[in-house]
């Protein structure tokens, strides 16, 4: 007999048809992935009263809470599938990646470990071991791990392009530049393999050969303004206002599923208790009626601290696999994909704060920003942001290999007043580490100037 996924007691419409399971689910399917998670929920949450031991629906569940930052809710799930089949080298993966999501990475390497002995083959589970080998610092570990998953998919080019990262840390430098050139011969657009072997080239004191892979890349992607957007920031040529806008997408849509735990645990990320310790200083105590937007929200990480001051808190940012970890935390009123300096230019005094950390950094030219801020925000309004600092060598701001911009302050400040923003206070404190190296920045309030 087969299963049959029901509507609920109590709505049972005339002439109703009657789903088996396997139907409903490709529905679901197709409503997740065309980005219906509410009706998706609904339908697997139906399927599973029927079924309750379906372990294709309990992984679709998880995989849905885990896209919306419901850790708890993820972990419970698999489990449930891994109580039903314990032999499910998949399943005890992916408790591994939905663990290190919510930091808790002691647990989820001890997942990928019994993955592998469940399945000793198992591509994904050895990649995700070496990650985790990497942030502890087991270079060695981690190359054997990697090199094991690439015996086993020797395809995949994320595969290699960890090796290059692995080899680089070890010193390796040819295993490294094979690594990344694999990489890129598997997947001619991979931005970052260009990327961590043009830097590699440098750092090598080899300019030559960096640019002559920047003219490659070119060939093969004429034209595209991330390519020539990082020619600029590891060759030093003319660099453009700001970081385009795919450039930067694609970036923290990559990060998002464990952005958080990278930037606490691995990078003492300190932004955001910064900057809302020195707003705190030129507000008053938190009344819950201020709006607020949160420019460059990411994940969500700043929305906890802003809500006690918040009557309105709208969150905007460029990624959309950012914002659905942002949506998951449930603090923020509305979640808007926007870039931010067209979004302001459409406001018209309408916030108190504008809080942003960490995303300024994406900007080289600050003018039409912080005009496009003032423009949003409400007399007496604060804008609260972050900068990296620029070496005393540069004249206003910098763009770096990296890819991010460091800026003076006396930069700062002159574009500030510019556009019509008192500064508060600015402080130069160190907002995160960055291989191990302390990353300083300021940390600057500003409040918009009635005019007389």
């Amino acid at each position: 007999m087969a299963n049959h996924a029901e509507t609920a007691p109590g709505h049972r419409p005339s002439g109703q048809v009657k789903l088996a399971v396997h139907e409903a689910l490709e529905i679901g399917l197709k409503l997740h992935q065309n980005g219906h998670f509410t009706q998706a929920e609904m339908l697997y949450m139906r399927i599973l009263e029927a079924a309750p031991g379906n372990i294709d629906t309990l992984h679709y569940l998880g995989l849905l809470c885990h896209q919306h930052n419901r850790g708890k809710e993820a972990a419970e799930l698999i489990k449930r599938i891994i109580t039903l089949a314990p032999e499910n080298a998949d399943a005890h993966n992916n408790l591994g990646n939905v663990l290190e999501g919510m930091g808790m990475t002691g647990e989820a390497e001890e997942c990928y470990r019994q993955a592998i002995a469940l399945f000793p083959d198992h591509g994904p589970a050895m990649n995700n071991l070496g990650v985790m080998l990497m942030a502890r610092n087991k270079v060695a570990e981690a190359v054997t791990t990697y090199q094991n998953a690439i015996r086993v998919a020797p395809d995949s080019a994320d595969f290699h392009y960890n090796l290059g990262n692995a080899l680089v840390k070890s010193k390796d430098g040819d295993g490294a530049i094979a690594a990344y050139q694999r990489a890129i011969a598997l997947k001619p657009d991979y931005a970052l393999a260009w990327q961590r072997l043009a830097m590699y080239f440098l750092s090598a004191d080899r300019k030559k050969e960096a640019e002559a892979l920047f003219k490659k890349w070119l060939t093969v992607e004429p034209g595209n303004p991330t390519v020539l957007y990082l020619q600029a920031a590891c060759l030093g040529s003319d660099a453009p206002d700001r970081a385009p806008n795919q450039y930067v997408q694609q970036v923290f849509d990559d990060m998002a599923d464990n952005f958080d735990t990278h930037l606490v645990e691995k990078l003492d990320y300190r932004a955001p208790d910064l900057l809302i310790e020195a707003l705190a200083q030129a507000l008053p105590k938190p009344t819950n009626n201020l709006e607020i937007l949160d420019a460059g929200c990411g994940t969500g990480l700043c929305g906890p601290l802003l809500r006690p001051y918040a009557g309105q808190l709208t969150g905007i940012d460029l990624s959309p696999r950012m914002l659905a970890k942002a949506k998951g935390r449930t603090v923020y009123d509305t979640l808007t994909t926007a870039e931010l300096t067209a979004f302001l230019d459409q406001q018209s005094q309408a916030f108190d704060i504008i809080f942003s950390a960490d995303t300024l950094c994406y900007f080289g030219a600050l003018a039409p920003v912080f005009t496009a801020a003032s423009k949003a925000l409400k007399p007496d309004g604060f804008f609260a942001f972050t900068l990296e600092t620029a070496d005393g060598h540069a004249v206003n701001l910098r763009l770096n290999s990296h890819g991010r911009y460091s800026h003076t302050r006396a930069y700062a400040k002159e574009t500030l007043a510019a556009a019509g923003l008192k500064t508060v206070s600015i402080a130069s404190k160190e907002l995160r580490k960055e291989e191990g190296r302390p990353v300083s920045g300021f940390v600057v309030v500003a409040k918009k100037q009635k005019r007389c």
